[in-house]
């Protein structure tokens, strides 16, 4: 059988895995540099605590594991349980007969798990971040995986403004380190439940969200059409036309919403908190060309209450890659109140095609060989790899090559493996207390002393 890989995952190379490595570093520097603490949970799930949690779409989206007891079930029991099972993939909530367990779907609904279960044990306000891979059953395309990393930070304890306008920090740092121009689109979820109640559509909030949340991908037309299919009134949704031709002026948007919010409590909370985020941002020094109020931003998970940011990159065509929010409630479904947080995520893929683009991998980026010393044979091999031992001490990577062969063969590895230099310690050398390497880049060759080599 001819090997291939499940759709929407990949093999990566070691040019991709040390690229993808120097992202996460920067990364994981800055979250440590503004006090998260790293955490790791399982890559599954019970079921039962990732449904519900994001939205109609989302619970679609959730890869479920078959319960391994099907297996061990009686031929006509197991053809039962198979067809259920068939039947158990299109829904939320799945007959635990059949599977009560799920690989994560993010970073966010597992943390939320853990808190809940350890609040007793933690320092509130509790931050942490965390990177690792998650699991969505999606359509496959540029920039979208079904198997791909998530790079977290949350603060949970904390219902204070600030932790926004840190995040915002947070974001801008990590990018500019990244040499990634980006805009951080910003709106907050009490602005669009102001919006549905405005539009007296407050019971299809939800419908309001996941529709409009599409605007990138489908256009005014496009949402426009999901809309009335989700059974929203062309009045309604004539009282939101506006939503569609806000001007460049943050400020300006806000303050058209005040008067369109007078009365309405939870549009007008909205609001007066975005101000803020957007007020002390610029103030603590935020280019206003780095944030950007987009009031048709809904991000399509029912967890956020209150801020929700999007990040875009300014030169490339590939969507967010980055986004997240305050999610006040969450903990609460898992028997726990009054821990509001807020998190938010890096795309690592969508960060590296950008990057990979751009062309904005610096060369040192690549985890190469410093020296590769050629195998004479004999009593050179020992005195190499005795030198090679130094070299390692000292935190320089350096390989023998394994046979005794031609020295073009050895060479030619050298080259195809992006090695920088290739070292000749042969009878000569040994016998002056000299080493001999060439530098493959430069093709320049010299002899030094011992003493100097090893510096």
């Amino acid at each position: 059988m001819k090997p291939s890989l499940a759709k929407g995952t990949r093999d990566f190379t070691s040019l991709e895995v040390s690229r993808r490595k120097y992202i996460i570093n920067i990364l994981q520097k800055n979250f440590e540099l503004f006090g998260f603490q790293p955490l790791e949970t399982p890559s599954f799930e019970n079921l039962s605590t990732l449904t519900g949690k994001y939205g109609e779409e989302g619970d679609r989206l959730i890869f479920k594991i078959l319960n391994s007891s099907i297996n061990e079930a009686k031929d006509e029991k197991k053809t039962q349980m198979m067809n259920d099972f068939q039947k158990a993939l299109d829904k939320p909530f799945s007959s635990e007969n059949i599977t009560d367990k799920a690989l994560r779907y993010d970073l966010t609904v597992p943390f939320a798990r853990f808190v809940a279960m350890n609040h007793g044990k933690l320092t509130f306000p509790y931050k942490r971040y965390q990177i690792q891979p998650v699991w969505r059953a999606d359509r496959p395309q540029k920039g979208r995986f079904r198997e791909f990393y998530q790079c977290d930070a949350d603060v949970v304890g904390s219902e204070s403004l600030w932790q926004e306008v840190e995040l915002v920090q947070l974001y801008l740092k990590s990018f500019a380190e990244l040499k990634v121009s980006v805009t951080i689109h910003i709106n907050n979820r009490k602005i669009l439940s102001g919006l549905a109640e405005y539009a007296g559509i407050t019971d299809k909030l939800i419908d309001f969200t996941v529709a409009l949340d599409k605007l990138d991908k489908i256009g005014k037309d496009g949402v426009v059409k999901e809309l009335l299919e989700r059974n929203i009134s062309q009045e309604s949704i004539d009282k939101l036309d506006f939503l569609f031709t806000q001007s460049n002026d943050a400020l300006e948007n806000l303050l058209q919403l005040k008067e369109k919010f007078a009365g309405n409590e939870i549009g007008l909370k909205g609001v007066e908190e975005l101000e803020f985020v957007i007020t002390q941002s610029l103030n603590v020094g935020v280019d206003i060309q780095n944030l950007v109020f987009d009031i048709t931003l809904a991000r399509g998970l029912d967890y956020y209450t209150g801020a929700i940011f999007e990040v875009k990159a300014d030169e490339a065509q590939m969507g967010s890659i980055g986004g997240g929010g305050r999610y006040d409630n969450l903990t609460e479904v898992f028997g726990v109140k009054n821990v509001p947080g807020i998190g938010i995520s890096f795309g690592l893929d969508r960060i590296y095609l950008v990057m990979e683009e751009l062309n904005l991998f610096p060369e040192d980026a690549t985890s190469n060989v410093e020296y590769l010393f050629a195998n004479f044979g004999g009593e050179e091999t020992i005195e190499a790899l005795k030198l090679i031992i130094q070299l390692r001490q000292k935190g320089i990577s350096a390989e023998l090559y394994p046979e005794s062969a031609k020295i073009n063969k050895q060479f030619t590895y050298a080259e195809k493996k992006g090695i920088k230099n290739l070292v000749f310690l042969g009878e000569e050398e040994i016998k002056n207390g000299n080493v001999t390497f060439k530098n493959l880049k430069a093709g320049e060759q010299k002899t030094v002393s011992l003493e100097e080599f090893l510096g």
